[in-house]
């Protein structure tokens, strides 16, 4: 989002003699859009902000190029926001890697058999570098607990209906050399009674000041698993992921997508390698394709931040970003 708006900006540029209206035009046109895409997560519209400010600043300022100014601001800001994402990423993951080390310590401590002698984490969705500038959230733990020589296994839930997990989570980590094994999505809870999961990590689409953590449809029944289980549920995010507006996660805007995203089925064919889609349901059913729902924080076991391992709550959030709360009023 924040280079889209930087695009934007360069759009308004090439015109033919660009003033300041036309270019807060199409700035104000590239952010409603892109805010419309995704109107539950959070960190598409901070991006989107921060370089609308920019651009604002550099007009305001006034000059003999005011387009010169204005891109200039946008690439820099956007470059910017970008550098501070992935240098978020990263840290989550030393974080997280911390944690998913202490359970390898614990599993080996405690004489687990041969097969069991290794980190067995389910996530869902995908929130790897596909999804950020790098590192991800939810799998920067991983990726940094695997570097460190610590046996990691990942079990992938599948993610219908757009199977973000059987694609790009799944792709992600065997480029990277990850064991993994992808599920369906209902697995989750069979595993877990049976011992074979150890943690569960999740990203996030956005997080209230609260501790309600929103993320793709069916992160909530994994939690409640989790919970059933005695089996710690972390939600990585950075910051930008907070929204410092509200603090209960039922005031968050769930998006409600394409039903035939849940009647079709898309993937390549294996004959030609060309990708298809072909129909799942009776011509005549109806679908319903809520694409997130609300984890509460009661069910959080806590957040994996930049700045470390976070409780799931108004004080805990507050404290470990003061300047954030401040501005916000909380």
């Amino acid at each position: 989002a924040a280079y889209g708006i930087y695009l934007a900006v360069r759009s308004a540029a090439a015109e033919k003699a660009p003033s300041a209206a036309s270019i807060r035009a199409r700035v104000g046109t590239a952010g409603a859009a892109l805010r419309a895409t995704r109107p539950t997560a959070v960190n598409l519209r901070v991006g989107a902000e921060r370089v609308e400010v920019a651009v604002e600043a550099a007009l305001a300022a006034g000059g003999s190029d005011l387009a010169a100014a204005a891109l200039a601001a946008a690439k820099a800001e956007a470059a910017r926001f970008t550098d501070e994402d992935a240098e978020a990423c990263r840290r989550i993951g030393e974080a997280g890697a911390i944690l998913l080390e202490k359970i390898w310590d614990r599993k080996r401590e405690g004489g687990s058999s041969v097969s069991e002698k290794r980190v067995n984490v389910l996530t869902h969705c995908n929130a790897g570098w596909l999804a950020f500038a790098d590192w991800g959230s939810a799998l920067s733990p991983v990726y940094a607990a695997f570097d460190k020589g610590i046996p990691i296994h990942v079990w992938v839930d599948e993610t219908r209906p757009r199977n973000q997990g059987a694609s790009l989570t799944a792709w992600e980590l065997a480029s990277h050399g990850v064991p993994h094994t992808v599920i369906v999505d209902n697995a989750g809870g069979h595993l877990m009674r049976s011992g074979m999961v150890d943690v569960c990590i999740t990203g996030a689409d956005r997080v209230t000041r609260g501790g309600d953590a929103c993320n793709k449809i069916g992160t909530y029944l994994k939690a409640l698993a989790a919970r059933d289980n005695d089996l710690p549920f972390y939600v990585a995010l950075p910051s930008s992921t907070i929204d410092w507006q509200i603090e209960d996660g039922a005031e968050i805007p769930i998006e409600e997508r394409c039903a035939d995203e849940v009647r079709y089925a898309e993937g390549m064919c294996e004959e030609d390698g060309k990708r298809r889609k072909v129909l799942l349901t009776p011509r005549s059913s109806p679908a319903g394709n809520w694409a997130f729902d609300v984890t509460p924080r009661r069910l959080v076991t806590g957040l994996l931040t930049e700045r470390g391992l976070v409780g799931a709550s108004v004080a805990a959030l507050a404290e470990a970003f003061p300047e954030e709360a401040k501005k916000a009023g909380c």
